[in-house]
């Protein structure tokens, strides 16, 4: 098995821009209907945190498209780490 990450999301801090839905379709959605803030989703249901914060585990094949989202992210609200040692990557 490969490397595996966490993106934690602060969604809290999310004002909608959509970055991250245009680069990661798959991974990132717009709540339009409620508070125009992005969630995000997968097959396996992201896990939402006490705080608001939503958190996904993922694996190297779709850290590429998730690096995009964040790095697009005008707010920096997604953030990524490797699963094993906690070392994040933005």
């Amino acid at each position: 098995m490969g490397k595996q990450y966490r993106i934690v999301y602060k969604r809290n801090e999310c004002i909608g821009a959509g970055p991250c839905m245009a680069v990661a379709p798959e991974f990132w959605t717009l709540n339009e209907a409620n508070d125009g803030r992005a969630n995000i989703i997968k097959a396996k249901e992201p896990k939402n945190l006490d705080n608001g914060d939503q958190e996904l585990i993922i694996d190297e094949k779709d850290l590429q498209a998730n690096m995009e989202a964040a790095e697009g992210c005008p707010v920096n609200v997604i953030h990524i780490y490797e699963l094993d040692t906690g070392k994040q990557l933005i």
